[in-house]
């Protein structure tokens, strides 16, 4: 069978050697004229030379226009370089090999493209115009011409201003501006499917329009200012702007000054004489346009006096003068900060008075104070502009003291006496304490610190000396002034007083009034202490909040009787406690009740408590045996007045900002566990209880994971791995493997090594009756009606074998379910037989084999019993079984396919055969347990030639292929087998009865 395959495969490699195949690249071509193109010439087979043909049959030599590469051995490639109408035609490419060749052709076609001769792609029309728009096509076949207008196809009939003329071109009568844009020239061969299209951009050109900015423009003439003419022109293409005076052209020059596209005029140093019209002219393609502008001359204000001044403190009056200048007259006002005086307007208290007589303005003060001094703003105005101008006056008084009069502090606590002076000319400052300038060779504590406007003593209060009166004492040329300050010994603040206390489950709201005295420095916390009745107190401190007069407890348990009491904390020390107030905290589940009225009298009166959000659970981490895993329980707290819906979990590593998928937990829980954590990171993990109300504030809790393990830690001093200790079990099961099935081949002549033996090596398998089964060959051979062999084995748990005691292994007669135990009256019959394969067989014969075999199955289980199989040593007997020796075998029926089979155990037997009946798939044979400890026979009954006939030997040498069927308790406690040996196949190994 070898021989014939491989000899198939050379004659077709033979074969496939000898042919070529050639195959070309595309397989036809199309190229426009003066376009590029190549051809692949791909050979199948060994081919010697690869050439190519032009279509007048000469074979093509490498050129200008045409090149032939050969790029392998098995491809070669053809290329038209800038193709003309001579290059169309077929081409051949034929391979050659010793006295082989095979040649493939490919068609080439030239064409002329599409083209546009005269298609300008700028084309200008004028507003009002029949406009001929210009596209010129040339291609073979002749082109069919399509225009579009800004992407949509131009529809002749529904516009009768367009046309599309006899050459193509497209005609638009009375063209206006917005036919303006880019128009599609689209060419299309439909023989081909070949399109092209040119764009257009047409352009119209529209008359200029003139829009004047001022028709009228005033101007300040003799102070060197200009004048701006100034005129804007539309139009398409852009127009040209011209100004003319007097129909005389104005050019830019010493005078005149025009800007880049000439649509302003600039008049320099403007006089009375500019005054007058000019005219400004816009011209395009369209046409010319013109547009006249005035000049006004006028004079703008200018101040032309104003001086700073000085004055003094309390002076009778001092008068402030504005001149200005300008045509129209203009109007001064004054301005001092925010405030505004006009003419003839005098202040409230009348000390201010302003005045003005033609183009002079003046204000006056008639009591001069130190807060008159600063810069005032001179304002002339006219119809044309404005001028404005700054003076300062300047006012000398004597110095001013200002700052806070008391100071409080406490000793060894330095504290700064501020003493700040407004003065003009600046003043000295000089600390006195009882006559005695400051400091003096006996003070240590006491230093100064000064800045140009204020002067700071600092004083560290080591007595009750040190309080006191201090005085600051200001001079400068004008005066001096002196002023006392009190620096007076701090409290401690006095008790707050608890209003009132609104306990929950777990917490407790605290509302409190501030202390009525704060002991002259402000109060920095408070203290709050709480404790249940009889123990000690527990305290904490909380931060002023400015605007809150509210506290929590927290941690608190529930229905819990406490009292609580609050101090306030100053720089000085905790102030005096309140009296201690009582409170209860609620159960768990809050519910909303009213005090009773007879509650203590210090509880304030009964209020509904509001709904809120829940307080933070208490948590708690425990880093789990796996090191990188970690449970967070939680103890519940306040709920804010209704049942908790759920806990959100969060957790992130603390050098990431991004937090990991939220977690929802059931109201109902009170742990999460968090597996697969990065080894060796710190975490945090927040959780938040939320109530209908809300969320509440997270409660935070960080961790960090455990070392990443590199080893398995020794176990019992082994030092062994976990991929060492498979690999040695991995190695000892394979050797046991080796064992085994070594030992059944020297034992059995089964297993792995014994089908290698007899399968590729030709060997001869075991077998007692080798030479009667060789005999018996022929004579199936010649009658082949004959029926099938029947077996019946009945075997111990441990049947010792002919070549030494050792068990046997599992073999085509093994029972492959296991006996189920009868009573000793019930015959236990063979269900769900296999068919085997002699179904021409009669069944007159078959139940003559069937009976024979019976007999013979009887008598030699009855004669091989030992004696001793119902002593006390054997094993229990199934329930139902007598102390009878003999065992009951169950009744063989025809196994044939032709055979029925037709049982009719007694009643007692019923129920028990129904089950077997429905096992028609063969088991895995398990052996019984009380076989284990039961002497039993081995007994085989075999029909060969020497006990009945020869046929039947015949028939058992000619199997091969064997069908199980359920095994039947002929014997208590043993297994009992069938086997039938079909007659299908003439050959035969001598294997039959091995697996």
């Amino acid at each position: 069978m070898l021989q014939t395959r491989d000899l198939i495969w050379t004659l077709l490699f033979i074969g496939c050697a000898a042919s070529i195949q050639v195959q070309i690249t595309p397989t036809q071509g199309e190229i426009s004229v003066g376009e590029s193109k190549f051809f692949l010439c791909e050979v199948v087979g060994d081919a010697t030379d690869i050439d190519w043909y032009a279509p007048s049959g000469e074979k093509i030599v490498s050129s200008q226009d045409v090149f032939v590469s050969r790029t392998d051995e098995s491809t070669s490639t053809l290329t038209i370089y800038h193709a003309t109408v001579d290059s169309s035609g077929n081409y051949k490419c034929v391979a050659k090999s010793a006295d082989k060749e095979a040649q493939a052709t490919v068609q080439v076609k030239i064409f002329q493209k599409i083209s546009f001769k005269n298609a300008p792609s700028l084309q200008e029309f004028n507003e009002g115009d029949n406009a001929d728009i210009v596209c010129d096509v040339v291609s073979s076949p002749p082109a069919t011409i399509f225009w579009k207008h800004k992407g949509a196809k131009i529809h002749v009939a529904k516009d009768v201003r367009f046309k599309i003329m006899e050459n193509a071109h497209l005609q638009i009568r009375g063209i206006k501006k917005t036919d303006e844009g880019m128009y599609t020239c689209e060419a299309r061969v439909m023989a081909r499917g070949e399109i092209d299209f040119r764009a257009i951009k047409v352009v119209i050109n529209v008359l200029p329009t003139i829009r004047i900015r001022q028709a009228e423009v005033n101007a300040t003439a003799d102070i060197g200012t200009s004048a701006m003419l100034a005129c804007d022109a539309d139009g398409f293409p852009e127009p040209t702007v011209t100004w003319a005076r007097n129909n005389v052209v104005l050019e830019t020059d010493e005078k005149y000054s025009l800007n880049e596209d000439g649509s302003e005029l600039l008049i320099k140093d403007v006089t009375k004489v500019d005054e007058g019209d000019y005219t400004c002219m816009a011209k395009n393609k369209a046409g010319e346009k013109e547009e006249e502008v005035s000049l006004n001359v006028f004079v703008t204000p200018r101040i032309t006096y104003l001086n700073n001044q000085t004055a003094s403190e309390l002076q009778e009056h001092v008068t402030l003068t504005c001149e200005a200048s300008g045509e129209p007259t203009p109007a001064i006002t004054w301005s001092f900060g925010p405030r505004v005086f006009t003419e003839r307007e005098q202040s409230l208290d009348g000390n201010v008075v302003v005045r003005s007589d033609a183009r002079v303005s003046s204000l006056t003060l008639k009591y001069v104070q130190f807060s008159d001094a600063g810069q005032y703003l001179c304002t002339a105005r006219n119809p044309i502009g404005q001028d404005s101008k700054n003076m300062y006056l300047e006012v000398r008084y004597s110095p001013k003291i200002q700052g806070p009069v008391t100071v409080y502090t406490w000793e060894g606590n330095s504290a700064n006496i501020s003493c700040e002076v407004l003065a003009h000319p600046g003043a000295s400052v000089v600390w006195f304490r009882d006559g005695q300038q400051l400091p003096s060779a006996n003070t240590t504590n006491i230093k100064i610190y000064s800045t140009p406007t204020a002067s700071y003593l600092e004083i560290t209060p080591e007595s009750q000396n040190d309080f006191g009166s201090y005085n600051c004492t200001a001079t400068n040329v004008i005066g001096s002034e002196s002023k006392e300050f009190l620096m007076i010994q701090a409290e401690v603040p006095s008790a707050p007083t608890v209003e009132g206390v609104a306990p929950f489950s777990s917490t407790a709201m605290v509302n409190f009034e501030e202390p009525d005295s704060n002991g002259g420095v402000s109060v920095l916390r408070y203290k709050v202490d709480w404790r249940q009745p009889g123990q000690d107190w527990s305290s904490r401190e909380f931060e002023v909040e400015t605007g809150t007069n509210q506290i929590i407890l927290t941690g608190l348990k529930p229905e819990t009787a406490y009292e609580v009491k609050m101090a306030a904390v100053n720089g000085k020390g905790d102030g005096e406690s309140s009296p201690s107030t009582p409170f209860t905290t609620k159960p768990i589940r809050y519910t909303f009740t009213t005090p009773p009225e007879t509650s203590t009298p210090s509880i304030p009166p009964p209020t509904t408590l509001p709904l809120r959000e829940p307080s933070a659970p208490k948590l708690e981490a425990k880093v789990q045996k796996k090191g990188n895993a970690l449970k967070v329980n939680w103890v519940k707290q306040d709920d804010g007045g209704t049942p908790i819906k759920h806990y959100l979990v969060r957790y992130k590593p603390k050098h990431v900002s991004d937090w990991r998928p939220e977690i929802r937990v059931p109201h109902g829980s009170d742990h999460v566990l968090l597996q697969a954590l990065d080894w060796n990171t710190e975490y945090e993990v927040y959780v938040v209880a939320e109530n209908q109300q809300g969320k509440s504030k997270p409660a935070v809790v960080s961790f960090r994971t455990a070392m990443q393990p590199t080893a398995i830690p020794e176990v019992g001093g082994s030092g062994l791995g976990t991929g060492a200790i498979v690999g040695i079990l991995m190695v000892v099961f394979l050797l046991l493997l080796v064992g085994v099935d070594v030992t059944c081949y020297f034992l059995n002549k089964c297993g792995l090594l014994m089908c290698i033996a007899v399968n590729f090596c030709g060997k001869t398998g075991p077998g007692a009756k080798g030479k009667d089964i060789e005999e018996g060959k022929a004579a199936f051979t010649k009658d082949e009606s004959k029926e099938p062999i029947v077996e019946v084995r009945t075997e111990e748990a441990n049947p010792p074998t002919q070549d030494g005691g050792a068990p046997t292994e599992p073999s085509e007669t093994t029972p492959l379910t296991e006996a189920e135990p009868t009573s000793p009256d019930t015959t236990s019959p063979v269900v769900n037989s296999l068919p085997t394969a002699a179904s021409n067989s009669t069944p007159g014969a078959s139940e003559r084999n069937t009976a024979a075999a019976v007999e013979s199955a009887k008598s030699a289980a009855e004669a091989s019993l030992p004696a001793s199989a119902g002593s006390k040593d054997s094993g229990p007997a199934p329930a139902g079984a007598t102390s009878s020796s003999t065992p009951d075998v169950g009744p063989l029926v025809d196994l044939s396919e032709g055979a029925s089979l037709t049982v009719a155990p007694p009643k007692a037997a019923t129920a028990a055969s129904e089950p077997d009946a429905k096992a028609a798939e063969p088991k895995e044979s398990t052996g019984s347990p009380s076989t284990a400890s039961t002497a039993q026979a081995d007994i085989k009954v075999a029909i060969d030639d020497k006990a009945n006939a020869n046929d039947a030997i015949t028939k058992e040498a000619n199997a091969t292929e064997t069908k199980e069927v359920k095994e039947v308790d002929a014997v208590p406690n043993s297994t009992t087998e069938v086997k039938t040996v079909p007659n299908e196949a003439p050959v035969a190994n001598g294997n039959e009865s091995k697996a």
